[in-house]
């Protein structure tokens, strides 16, 4: 059984950890009002885009000489898997969801025989997938020192694909996310950018009408490797509100059960000390009577 010393100071301990856990709680309700915001904004931009390349593509009269990126290479052979999660741990499910969702993807790709490439961009990604993919990682990428997701991080994302692309390294291009619903909600994407592919998501594109100056395929050879970053900085800004909400309910999570261990902790150290002092009292009876 453990000594009156040792509660108490387990019961400081934990008191401390509680306030830890209720600051980082405070401080993530902060950010994500602003992360959810820009993720939100970015939403209509990257799916707008993603349909005005559906809709040029349509109108391009010769497929085979279509661009590469919108075409791809015409196989299926080699997968490239771009895998963002966090730089920062103490977010909950946020990271390892994102992990389950991707090795799900690798499991189906090795199984078919083809070969799998990935990309990590984020260390607690790198941290998971070292373990079991170790030969796999080609690349890996860490923004600890930005604070908030910028377009340019997501650029220099985007070229590093492009170049590999070009290099003929690679058939397709696979990027793994959290989309952000709510606080306690996240929901892990894989989203195709090579060869471009529709979501469910978004809406037709056979709707849209559009007269073009100059040609289809002159836009799209500006207009593609742009949607490539940008279908990687929405996939950033989603990260970024779904990692927050996840901290925020983490730390609540973790603030609530602080609080009732330090209750019990509290409720064992009075149970003990009141049986120290009834000990002492009996002792001290008992003497007096031999006396």
């Amino acid at each position: 059984m453990a000594s009156l010393d040792d509660l108490k100071k387990r019961i400081v301990s934990v008191k401390s950890t509680q306030k830890i856990t209720k600051a980082m709680k405070m401080v993530a309700a902060a950010k994500l009002k602003r992360a959810q915001e820009n993720a939100e904004k970015g939403r209509p931009y990257s799916e707008k885009m993603n349909n005005i390349i559906l809709n040029l593509a349509d109108g391009i009269s010769d497929k085979e000489n279509a661009p590469k990126l919108l075409a791809g290479t015409g196989q299926d052979k080699i997968h490239l898997c771009v895998v963002l999660t966090s730089d920062r741990g103490l977010c909950g499910g946020f990271n390892s969801n994102i992990i389950k969702k991707a090795k799900n993807y690798f499991g189906k790709v090795l199984g078919e025989g083809k070969t799998l490439k990935i990309i990590t961009v984020g260390s607690k990604g790198y941290d998971q997938l070292k373990r079991l993919y170790s030969d796999k990682i080609v690349e890996k990428i860490s923004f600890k020192e930005s604070k908030n997701a910028n377009y340019f991080d997501a650029e220099k994302v985007g070229k590093i694909i492009i170049e590999s692309f070009l290099k003929k390294e690679f058939d397709v291009c696979t990027i793994f996310y959290n989309k952000f619903k709510n606080v306690i909600t996240q929901i892990p994407q894989e989203q195709q950018i090579i060869p471009l592919k529709s979501s469910e998501s978004e809406g037709s594109t056979s709707e849209d009408n559009y007269e073009f100056e100059p040609e289809e395929d002159e836009i799209l050879s500006n207009l593609l490797p742009k949607n490539i970053s940008t279908q990687i900085f929405k996939a950033m800004l989603e990260n970024s509100a779904s990692e927050q909400g996840s901290r925020m309910s983490a730390m609540d999570n973790a603030t609530r059960n602080a609080g009732e261990m330090v209750e019990k902790l509290t409720i064992q150290y009075n149970r003990s000390r009141q049986a120290a002092i009834t000990k002492e009292l009996i002792e001290i009876i008992s003497g007096a009577e031999s006396l």
